[in-house]
């Protein structure tokens, strides 16, 4: 059903709006810091209230407070899930003071495409439902606050809150960046480990007394970076710890290992490896633990997912939207686990920007409205 008077709306309700994401980008939020994710979180829970929604704030220990922002909460329609997380990567002090900039196409800062542009579209599309008499379902807006780390931080209680306010849900729709009209129907998993390596401390002028536990884990690294499957598992060691002095063997080392995978025979596979890697050491006295780190589930092609994307596509259609096409994606989202509770998904339907995670990430201007536009669409039609 074509909604042209929705669409103009949030053209209208544009310009507020990036105002609206200046202000939250320029709330700086890293994961770790949940008195800076609760002060972002508390702006858009009054952006919730003055506009008549039911607010629901869930305290939490050890990460930002998660949000349930719903409108006509008594409607009787299943509802629409929007979500998105606030929590951002970088520490602060990195961006400037202000850390947001804009010219005439972009807008620069840390979050402005993963994940708060996501967020704030969200925001924008149920402004323009509320102002455009929308009753006919739920429209909830569901906060995560520890994303960036794989919900290590609450004990993956934040998870726990949005699967429970997203059940029954008609859809589930993520807003991580959408880039180039390319929404996410699957994910790999991830799996990341840290191995303590272990040797025998020497003085470098004796180092053949010694077992160096940098140097065996150099070898373990190699072994593990080699590591391959045709299916598509890889593994990359990027933080390595050990060592104390240039004139000491090092006795101690540790590093992560991330693993992406795709499916359950694979985590098989991979575990197979790492456990092989950890028991056989190329230097003798050498030894080595496993401690897991954080992991998030596969998101996997199913059909559920690939129905609501056609009717999305199709609602898009009747209201010359562009089309999203369903892609695969190495990274890893919070969307994996609406998807394994059967809600169906829909993944990556933010704004588009590019350079995420890097200091200078940006997003395109115009790309807000067109998220909001596709989120809004599709809770008036579905």
């Amino acid at each position: 059903m074509p909604c042209t008077a929705l669409l103009r709306k949030i053209d209208e309700l544009h310009a507020q709006y990036l105002n609206v994401l200046e202000d939250l980008c320029n709330l700086e939020s890293p994961t770790a810091d949940k008195a800076r994710v609760d002060a972002v979180g508390s702006y858009i829970a009054c952006w919730g209230r003055e506009h008549g929604f039911e607010v629901e704030v869930q305290p939490m220990e050890g990460a930002g407070d998660p949000l349930c922002i719903t409108m006509n909460p008594t409607a009787a329609a299943a509802p629409v899930v929007l979500s998105g997380h606030i929590d951002t990567v970088h520490p602060v002090g990195l961006f400037p003071t202000p850390a947001v900039r804009r010219d005439e196409t972009n807008m620069y800062g840390p979050g402005v495409v993963d994940c708060k542009g996501g967020v704030v579209a969200s925001m924008l599309a149920m402004d323009a439902l509320q102002q455009c008499g929308f009753t006919a379902r739920p429209v909830k807006l569901v906060i995560q606050t520890d994303e960036e780390t794989s919900s290590i931080n609450s004990g993956k209680r934040t998870i726990e809150f949005m699967v429970e306010r997203s059940k029954g849900a008609a859809a589930f729709l993520n807003t991580e960046g959408c880039v180039e009209h390319k929404a996410v129907i699957e994910r790999k998993g991830i799996a990341r480990f840290r191995l303590n390596v272990h040797g025998k401390a020497a003085h470098s002028a004796s180092c053949y007394e010694g077992v160096n536990a940098v140097a065996e884990a150099a070898h373990k690294i190699l072994k593990l970076e080699a590591f391959k499957d045709p299916l598509g598992i890889t593994c990359n060691c990027g933080v390595i710890q050990g060592g104390t002095v240039a004139n000491t063997v090092a006795e101690t080392c540790s590093f992560l290992a991330d693993f992406r995978y795709a499916t359950a025979e694979q985590y098989e596979q991979l575990m197979q490896t790492l456990n092989e890697v950890a028991e056989h050491s190329t230097l003798p006295g050498a030894t080595c633990t496993i401690e897991p780190v954080s992991s998030r589930p596969q998101m996997q092609r199913c059909e559920r997912n690939l129905n609501l994307l056609e009717r999305m596509n199709a609602i898009y259609a009747e209201n010359g939207l562009p089309a999203l096409t369903g892609n695969p994606s190495r990274g890893g989202s919070d969307a994996s686990y609406t998807t394994i509770a059967g809600i169906p998904t829909v993944d990556s339907v933010g704004v588009d920007g590019r350079r995420i995670h890097a200091i200078d990430e940006y997003m395109f201007l115009d790309s807000l409205a067109d998220s909001a536009k596709r989120l809004a669409a599709v809770a008036w039609s579905l």
